[in-house]
Parts: C-alpha cells; sequence; structure tokens
C-alpha cells in the first residue's frame, strides 16, 4: 500500500488500471499496486495528460466545481479570473476549478482584423504579440490603413491594434506637416544664350490622401517636373539682365503655375521662391569687372561733389568777409588763435596793439616761420623766446 496525502489546495483523480474512477478531495489515502492518483492545483486549468477532459467533465463530482468553456475557430476567449483579465485562450475546450476563484469569459470574433468595441485596449499589453497588430499613428501623420492590400480607411493619429488572421494589415504614413521641395541645379538658357543654373524651393501640403496615391503616380514627380517647366517658360523669353533685375517677378510666375496644378496634384501649395542663380564662370568675371567699374564711377562722381561743394562754401566765406569787416576781423582772429596753439612764447616790442602787431607780423612777407621750439620769430621789431 502507497499512502498519498492530497492538500487543500489541489484536488486528485483516481485511475485504476488506466481507467478514470473519481474525485479524490483533500486528505490522506491509501492505494493499492494497480491505483493511480494524478493531482491537480485549483489555480491551474484542469488539464491531465492521461485522460481526455470530457472523461472528467462526465463525472458530476467534477462538472460542479468547474467551469468550462469552448473556444471556436476565428475565436479568442478573454480570461478574467475574480474580475482581472488573465489570458486569452484560442480555439478548444478549457475547464477551470470554481471552488476558490470566480471565472468569466468573453468570446471575441477575429474572423476578421478589426476589433470589436467592447475589448478594452489595456488587455494588448498581455497579450502575446503573435495575436495582434498595433498600429501607431504620430500627431503629424494620418494612415492609409489596408487590408490584403486593398484600401479600408484612413485613421488619424492615435494607437490602433487589429487581431492577426489570415488578412494581411499594413498601413501607409502620410506627413500632414508642411513639407519643402527642392529644385536643384536646373540649367537653363536665357533669350540671349546664357546658360543659368537655378536653385528653386516650394512648400505644399497634401491635402486628399487617397486620391493622391489612387490617382497620381509619384505626386513628388509631377510636382518636380512642373516647376521645371515653368522655369524654364519664364527664363527662356528673358535676357539676363532682366532676369536678375527681376527675381520675384520669376517667382511669381512659377508660384502661379503650381498653384493651377494644385487640384489636379492634390496638394496645396503654399510658397515658391528662387533659393539662387548661378552664373556661369566667366559671366560671374564679367559682371564683377563691371561692378567694380560702376562703384569706381560713383566714388569718383561722390569726389567730384564733395569737392564742388567745398570750393562753394570757400567762396561763399570769402564773399562774406569781403562784405563784412567785423566778420573778416572774426575769422583773422579764429587763425591767429589756431596759430598761438602750436607757439611757446611770443614776444613784442614796438607800438601799436597787440592784435595788430601779430597781425601784421602774420601778413609780412619778411615775417619768419615757427620754429621747432614752438616759438613765432617776428621782423626788426620782434623778440622771441622759447
Amino acid at each position: 500500500m502507497k499512502k498519498l496525502i492530497i492538500q487543500e489546495n489541489q484536488k486528485g483523480f483516481l485511475f485504476k488500471n488506466g481507467r478514470y474512477v473519481r474525485l479524490l478531495e483533500a486528505g490522506r489515502y491509501y492505494l493499492s499496486g494497480n491505483s493511480e492518483v494524478v493531482l491537480s492545483d485549483l489555480g491551474e486549468p484542469l488539464r491531465v495528460s492521461n485522460c481526455v477532459l470530457d472523461t472528467l467533465l462526465a463525472d458530476k463530482a467534477v462538472s460542479r466545481q468547474t467551469v468550462a468553456i469552448e473556444v471556436a475557430d476565428e475565436q479568442l476567449a478573454l480570461h478574467f479570473v475574480n474580475g482581472n483579465f488573465v489570458s486569452a485562450l484560442r480555439c478548444g475546450r478549457y475547464a477551470f476549478w470554481s471552488t476558490v476563484d470566480r471565472h468569466e469569459f468573453r468570446l471575441v470574433d477575429i474572423s476578421t482584423p478589426e476589433v470589436d468595441d467592447c475589448v478594452p485596449a489595456y488587455i494588448f499589453s498581455k497579450l502575446p504579440v503573435g495575436c495582434y497588430i498595433k498600429i501607431e499613428v504620430a500627431e503629424y501623420q494620418r494612415a492609409r490603413l489596408y487590408f490584403d492590400r486593398k484600401l479600408v480607411r484612413m485613421l488619424d493619429a492615435g494607437v490602433y491594434y487589429f487581431w492577426k488572421t489570415g488578412v494581411k494589415v499594413e498601413a501607409d504614413f502620410v506627413d500632414t506637416r508642411l513639407t519643402q521641395m527642392n529644385i536643384t541645379g536646373q540649367e537653363i538658357l536665357t533669350q540671349d544664350k546664357v546658360s543659368l543654373r537655378i536653385n528653386f524651393v516650394c512648400s505644399y501640403r497634401v491635402t486628399d490622401y487617397v486620391r493622391i496615391l489612387t490617382e497620381i503616380d509619384d505626386y513628388e514627380e509631377q510636382m518636380h517636373v512642373a516647376a521645371q517647366l515653368a522655369l524654364r517658360d519664364y527664363v527662356g523669353r528673358y535676357r539676363l539682365d532682366e532676369i536678375l533685375e527681376n527675381k520675384d517677378q520669376l517667382s511669381r510666375h512659377v508660384y502661379e503655375k503650381l498653384k493651377a496644378k494644385e487640384q489636379e496634384l492634390f496638394v496645396e501649395i503654399t510658397d515658391a521662391d528662387v533659393k539662387d542663380i548661378i552664373l556661369p564662370g566667366e559671366i560671374r568675371e564679367i559682371m564683377n569687372t563691371v561692378l567694380v567699374a560702376e562703384k569706381r564711377a560713383q566714388a569718383n562722381v561722390i569726389t567730384r561733389r564733395e569737392e564742388v561743394a567745398s570750393t562753394r562754401s570757400l567762396l561763399n566765406t570769402a564773399r562774406m568777409m569781403e562784405e563784412n569787416r567785423t566778420l573778416y576781423k572774426l575769422k583773422e582772429l579764429e587763425y591767429i588763435e589756431r596759430i598761438c596753439e602750436n607757439v611757446g612764447n611770443i614776444t613784442l616790442n614796438g607800438s601799436g596793439d597787440l592784435l595788430s602787431q601779430l597781425a601784421c607780423m602774420l601778413r609780412s612777407g619778411n615775417s619768419g616761420s615757427t620754429n621747432a621750439a614752438g616759438s613765432v620769430i617776428g621782423g626788426a621789431d620782434a623778440q622771441y623766446g622759447g
């Protein structure tokens, strides 16, 4: 005889000669040589390796203490224990002990990828990743949803879940922000046969996310070609100097051409402008030479204008002093003052007032010069000191 103890959180299934006999509750048992007991924990699903589930559930003692659920093909059973989600059950038959915990099941149809609104989103973090597909759409995006490569609908910003079934689920993301397109290095001949390289930039926003995919093949390339043609149309009709002087007019021309194609391209053109106009090397050198010559001519004109103004000012001053002796005297005193600022000492002897002697000395042809020490040397009547 063998002794067996079944714990309080266990049940036992008695088998004799390989055949199921009955359910054993918690307690102590003695088994003969041809008897076998398989233990089952109350917190685990009801499962016995050497017996099918239907045989066990046919026992009324077992069926009264268990709850069973059968999940069909293309179904998923959400398993809740005491109100908390535990797992998802695929197709098959399952049984759980109900003596301790409360088990609830919610059957979900997964024949299509769409997730029913009754399924709470939080359970997906607890499901195996092989059960579902997750699609995240950012705030600045829209997404085109496809089932088996067939467009279903547009998805706004958010997080979406789809059941992983035989249907292939894909998402194509579209940026809703303002987008910039650069058209670089376009070599175009002007009317006077000068080859220009023009860099152009335009900004746009997609307006119809479905039709731009289903009705247009590569809308960006078509916008690029439309801008190129508009540039060539304008540049070919004008000379180089006219193009350089009217760069804004070139930008407006291309912008209007692109705006005219908004409806058929399903975009909104918000801005278009010339970024750079690059001249050939020899043309650049010629224009630099012309620019230098123009600036020199402008500088010469300014110099001559200032000389004329200065001469006119001197002439006006001379006329005023000739007409007004007092003004002449004041001007004379002003220059004497400037001279005296650079002279150390001046000693004068003779008759007459000081100002008259200074003025006479400065006008005299025999007057000396200012020496290195900063003194004025007068004529026969003047003595000086350093």
